[in-house]
Order: structure tokens, then sequence, then C-alpha cells
């Protein structure tokens, strides 16, 4: 049997060191996040805006792995929501918070009049609506209008916005059916878009240019710009709607703030 002090009893023993070391390591990073932490906190470290969860939205900025955070952050704060949206150039009009009925009106929203591009008739939406909108058609439709046209939407065709209504289940769905949900329309929170004209006057529409995925055709030029416009809208809107959701939407582009996450 090994005597206590023995090399045999002695590599029996459980080292220390590797457990040393582990404390140690964690040590040493606990007080790099807490200097670093520190710089922040007193100045001494500055960190980039767009590197800076807690940084104003940039609306102007190209969209990065932040931008989905800052911008419901900002969504949620009736005043972030108006600094932000004053950035955007849009011609806007405040609208009185307002009820015209049980489940509708809205609260700190805007009638946008004119933006980057052709509206057409004015609308009502709410502040994180427009906000949306704004960063949507700088964003994600202008790119997709550049890449796959070589220029700019011009105009855009829209449904509406704000519509105190329930939400549109198909041609047995009455529009007020007691006891039915609402549509995020009834708050000035969502917006319908059939279509685009660039400025070469080319008109480009959901109904007509749609391709579904499973498609038999290749798409086209047209089809492409839209599924990019569609995907780009997933992106800033809460919920997206298009036909291939259901017959409902076979004309246009369901987009939403407020709700669940859906895009389809």
């Amino acid at each position: 049997m090994p005597q206590p002090d023995s090399p045999d009893h002695q590599a029996q023993l459980p080292s220390a060191q590797p457990r040393q070391r582990h404390w140690l390591g964690l040590v040493v990073i606990c007080s790099a996040i807490a200097a670093g932490a520190y710089g922040w906190y007193s100045g001494a470290i500055v960190i980039p805006d767009r590197f800076n969860p807690w940084a104003p939205l940039d609306v102007m900025a190209p969209p990065d792995f932040l931008t989905g955070y800052k911008l419901s952050r900002t969504r949620s704060d009736p005043v972030r929501c108006l600094n932000a949206l004053a950035q955007t150039k849009m011609a806007y009009d405040r609208l009185p918070d307002r009820v015209t009925g049980p489940g509708c009106g809205f609260e700190n929203a805007v009638l946008l009049r004119t933006a980057g591009v052709r509206l057409g008739a004015p609308l009502s939406l709410s502040c994180p609506m427009a906000l949306s909108f704004f960063m949507w058609e700088q964003h994600a439709l202008q790119p997709a209008a550049q890449q796959h046209f070589g220029q700019r939407v011009a105009a855009i065709d829209h449904l509406g916005s704000y519509a105190c209504r329930n939400i549109n289940r198909g041609e047995r769905s009455a529009p007020n059916a007691p006891g039915a949900s609402r549509s995020r329309h009834a708050t000035a929170n969502a917006l319908d878009i059939a279509g685009f004209t660039l400025q070469n006057g080319k008109r480009i529409t959901v109904l007509k240019d749609w391709r579904p995925a499973d498609a038999a055709t290749p798409p086209d030029a047209e089809a492409r710009m839209l599924a990019d416009a569609h995907q780009g809208a997933c992106r800033l809107f809460n919920g997206v709607l298009g036909p291939d959701y259901n017959a409902v939407h076979r004309d246009h582009f369901h987009l939403e703030t407020g709700g669940y996450a859906l895009c389809r």
C-alpha cells in the first residue's frame, strides 16, 4: 500500500491547478466586462451608434442586425416614434386621438400626405405604421426596384389604411359582425398595397405579377421585385400577408404593426 508521501499517493490526489485556472479565467472575464461597462457609462469608451442597441434609430442608415430591435423600441414609445418620424422628411399632419366605434379609432396617428413616392389619397396611419412604411420604402422597396429595373418606384397604389372593420376572412365574413375580431385597419395599424409605378411609367401589380414559390414557370423581373419587396416588409413590419396566404390577399400586400410576427 502506498505511503502518504510516496509519489504513487501524490498522483492520486486531485490537482487544484485546472480549477484555479478556471476561476482565474472567470475573474478576468468579469473584470473586463465590468471595466468595459464602466468605460461606456463614464464616456471613456464610445460605442458607434450602429453597434449600440440603446442609440436612437437612424431612419436613413442601412438596416443591420440591430435595426429590428431599435425599430421595435422606437415604435413602442409615442414620443420616440414621433421624433424618428420627423427625420423622414415625409409630409404629414398630426391627427387628434379619436374613437369611432367599438374597437375602432387611433392614437398617436398622422395623416400622411406625401412620402418618397406618390400616394394618391392621403393615408391615416399610426406613428408606428408610418415609420415602418418609410423604412420599408427606403430600405426594401426602392432597392428592389433598382436591382431588377435600374430605376426607382415613383408611385404606390394602395387600397387604404384606416377603416373601422373586422378582419376580412372571405366572402362569408361580415364587415362588422358582432364578436368578430377587429382588423388592424381599425386602429390605423395596417395598409394594403396593390402595386407600384416605376419612373418610366411601367406598372407592376400584385394581382398580375406575383408568382407563387411553386410556380411552374421561372419568375420574371416583376415577380422577383415583388418577392423582394414582400420579404423586405417582413423585416420591418410585425405582420405581412400576400397572395400565398389566402385568396382574400390575391391582389395586395397587407402590412401591419402591433400584432404578432407573421410573414406569409
